[in-house]
């Protein structure tokens, strides 16, 4: 723990960076007409080719475009292009979505010059209808990538769906000696409960890093942050984490012998973690994110399924959405998990205030905490006290607009 303090310490966030600010990447979002009114067709070009790695939904229904992805990283762990569709979801679509998706991967790797598995893909939107191919084929032949912050702009606006702001982050640290940036977007808004992967979250770095060893940091951070996100118990075929690193920091190849190997992962962590709270914040109908906090667990994987738990309850997003301090919600949904617990033992905050000790109700203000529940950002404290490992997980509340704008999703 005082190493990972030490570490983010060592790290400093960007912002107003982004995809663009790590050296040697471009990008360009277009309107190809697969939505009415705005950009829905984006790439991210990197000027070499970058090492790669990605985490999946687990889905039995993985989309065309993930296999492509992966068979693309699987050639030679590089990419340099990753190509991505808003509007149509191209899932579900069978042996036609598959060869819309290389399809896709062909006409990008035809545009910019490349290898054709130096090209990733990614779509997103409505599940079960086929890929407008003219309009995809002539949006990918409009894109202009550029390395100013409206290029990224117009990427990150490209791949959103019911997202109601862009997500984005940039963070530094001096790594060997030299100035290393990684950056980052993302889309998610509904169908957000990760198992390996969640949304889709494009992520670049200048750093110097092996494609295996850039894929091991990538799981290891996805569990502890897009996996602890959750808006409302739903996972998409569509899930994706990809990132790629150039290496034109110029910092020496970084692997877990590198004195400076933790740091790189602080790194990436502080990046996927801001995306990751971006996205619970921006929870279709949302008006406030939720924090849960788990101390005192047995191991740090238990702490992190109970945080999950408590945050993914419909009943205590619902009473923060209220504005109703019943931490009767939060307790039952511990006592849900398969976590180990100790019904004698736990304690209850909110925000700062006591509600339940040693198992036992705390008097309280119901005036303060109801004002406190008025935040933006709301904190739950959970201390089960069986052991010293802890966990932290981030959602949302769930409010009338959620039912509302999945009632219509595809009108």
């Amino acid at each position: 723990m005082k190493q990972a303090l030490t570490e983010k310490a060592l790290i400093k966030k960007i912002a107003a960076g982004g995809i663009l600010t790590p050296k040697g990447f471009k990008a360009d979002g277009v309107h190809a007409g697969l939505r009415y009114n705005k950009q829905d067709l984006g790439v991210i070009l990197s000027e070499i080719p970058a090492s790669s790695a990605a985490v999946y939904t687990t889905s039995h229904f993985q989309a065309p475009p993930l296999h492509v992805t992966q068979q693309s990283i699987a050639k030679e762990g590089l990419l340099q292009a990753v190509v991505v569709n808003s509007a149509c979801a191209n899932a579900c679509t069978g042996a036609r979505g598959m060869q819309d998706a290389l399809k896709m991967r062909s006409l990008a790797a035809q545009k910019f010059g490349l290898k054709e598995h130096y090209v990733a893909v990614a779509s997103t939107g409505v599940i079960g209808e086929y890929l407008q191919m003219d309009k995809i084929e002539a949006g990918i032949n409009q894109l202009a990538p550029g390395t100013q912050q409206m290029d990224a702009e117009d990427f990150q606006t490209a791949i959103l769906t019911t997202d109601t702001v862009m997500k984005h982050s940039c963070f530094a640290a001096t790594i060997g000696g030299k100035l290393v940036h990684v950056g980052g977007t993302a889309k998610g808004s509904g169908m957000i409960h990760p198992n390996m992967a969640t949304m889709l979250a494009f992520i670049t770095t200048d750093a110097a890093v092996a494609p295996e060893h850039l894929a091991t940091a990538l799981k290891q951070v996805t569990d502890i942050t897009f996996n602890q996100i959750t808006v409302d118990g739903d996972t998409s075929t569509n899930d994706m984490v990809l990132v790629m690193a150039n290496g034109a920091a110029n910092n020496d190849p970084l692997s877990p012998d590198h004195p400076d190997w933790q740091l790189f992962v602080q790194l990436l962590k502080e990046n996927c973690e801001s995306l990751a709270k971006q996205i619970a914040r921006d929870g279709e109908g949302a008006t406030k994110l939720i924090e849960v906090q788990v101390k005192g667990a047995v191991d740090n994987e238990q702490a992190r399924a109970v945080a999950k738990q408590v945050v993914g309850s419909n009943l205590v997003k619902t009473a923060i959405f209220g504005t109703d301090a019943n931490w009767g919600r939060i307790i039952g949904a511990v006592g849900q998990s398969q976590a180990y617990v100790n019904p004698d033992t736990v304690d209850v905050y909110l925000g700062a205030i006591s509600m339940l000790n040693q198992s036992n109700p705390v008097p309280f203000s119901e005036e303060e905490a109801f004002t406190y529940l008025q935040n933006e950002v709301v904190k739950i404290l959970v201390d089960l006290h069986v052991g010293e490992r802890e966990g932290i997980a981030w959602g949302c509340d769930l409010s009338y607009d959620y039912v509302k704008i999945n009632a219509s999703y595809r009108t």
